[in-house]
């Protein structure tokens, strides 16, 4: 066999004829093969952590894989097969061009070619191009991510719509940081609403500034990420990098700016046209929201979805949807997305409660109950006391 090549074995799979008593059951007659994959190189990497990506690739094919030698069996039925066995030589390929995987790029990959069978690991691998973003060097690891960058790049206000974790605020930060660095804009504007994500925080002390800093902190975070400490602190004192609420947006113009709006979900019809309208010449504006997790008091009123329905179809202005085959985050996390999709699909965020109904047709009737003896009142709040026990003495 050659170097990194593959192999394949049919053997079909007897099917007995089944007594009449199993005669509702129907068994496949689909054939199954047998397939060997040399890798050369790359194996630990090739399996991941805890053997993670070869768990994917057998249950999104519907395979079965042996380690042997350094040479990997597929089983399962041909199409499958066929389908494992070209992502494993891709692998391969790769690994000989010279590619790095880094900590979780393929298991990003590996989630999209397992769920599209017109994607293949080498195509989405070179289409998602390496880009130099400040001290970071990334690329997307997702079709939806490419489409999200190369919409960024030809339109000057783009929306990408999606649940946490698909990397729509990081990436947006990254287009920002290059586009500062290669002098195409002159500052980066970061805004988010500062909506408390369902609770109260009451009184923050400290400046203004200081108050409205912990809601823009994972901006904060994507900067540092990016840039070296001292060259953000700098920038943010020179005002090149500005971060602020979305209320210091109104009045202004915003020219030769590179324009993040985040977590926009959380923004009402009138915040959000107020910003929109800020664009100014050679300026770009990347909308970011998950409207699954809208903070408002009235979530119906998310300036986001209004935003969606007006501007649809308007030129000159991108709209990329994430899903939870593009989360990035730790595997649980795209669990837990397609969970509560599931949910509010299965279930609804309109339920309503059923009553039972009396023989009139009308509310129950309140069961009779024994009066129990009461010792004292205060205020509006009365007291009541067991028979054998007798008021507290002022």
């Amino acid at each position: 066999m050659p170097t990194g090549g593959s192999s394949f074995e049919f053997f079909p799979y007897n099917c007995k004829i089944l007594p009449p008593f199993f005669s509702s059951l129907e068994v496949s007659n689909t054939p199954l093969i047998k397939s060997t994959v040399r890798i050369n190189r790359g194996v630990e990497s090739l399996f991941g952590t805890r053997d993670e990506n070869i768990r994917l690739i057998e249950t999104g094919l519907g395979v079965h894989t042996h380690l042997l030698d350094n040479t990997i069996e597929i089983e399962g039925e041909p199409e499958s097969v066929n389908r494992a066995t070209g992502i494993l030589e891709d692998y391969n390929t790769l690994l000989r061009e010279g590619h790095v995987f880094n900590n979780g790029d393929l298991n990003s990959y590996l989630r999209v070619v397992t769920n599209d069978s017109e994607v293949s690991l080498r195509s989405l691998v070179n289409s998602g191009k390496q880009r130099n973003f400040g001290k970071k060097v990334l690329a997307p690891k997702t079709v939806n991510q490419r489409r999200y960058l190369e919409a960024i790049e030809r339109n000057d206000m783009v929306f990408g719509i999606g649940p946490a974790g698909t990397g729509k605020t990081y990436l947006a930060v990254a287009m920002g940081v290059s586009a500062l660095i290669n002098k195409q804009v002159a500052r980066i504007v970061l805004t988010r609403p500062a909506v408390e994500a369902g609770e109260r925080l009451g009184f923050l002390p400290g400046t203004l500034q200081e108050k409205v800093d912990p809601y823009l902190r994972p901006l904060y975070d994507a900067l540092y990420d990016m840039l070296d400490s001292e060259k953000v602190e700098k920038l943010l004192e020179r005002n090149v990098i500005e971060v602020a609420p979305i209320a210091f947006m109104r009045g202004r113009t915003l020219n030769d700016a590179f324009i993040i709006l985040d977590e926009a979900q959380n923004c009402t019809p009138e915040q959000m046209k107020m910003v929109l309208t800020r664009l100014g010449f050679n300026s770009k504006m990347v909308v970011n929201g998950d409207i699954t997790q809208i903070d408002l008091p009235n979530a119906g009123r998310s300036g986001l979805i209004q935003a969606l329905e007006v501007l649809r179809g308007a030129q000159g202005i991108s709209f990329v949807t994430f899903d939870d085959k593009d989360v990035v985050r730790h595997t649980l996390v795209q669990r837990i997305v397609r969970a509560y999709e599931k949910y509010n699909e299965t279930i609804g965020n309109g339920r309503q409660l059923t009553l039972p109904l009396s023989e009139n047709g009308g509310p129950p009737e309140p069961e009779a109950s024994t009066p129990v003896p009461t010792n004292g009142n205060i205020g509006d709040l009365k007291v009541v006391l067991d028979p054998t026990e007798t008021a507290p003495q002022a």
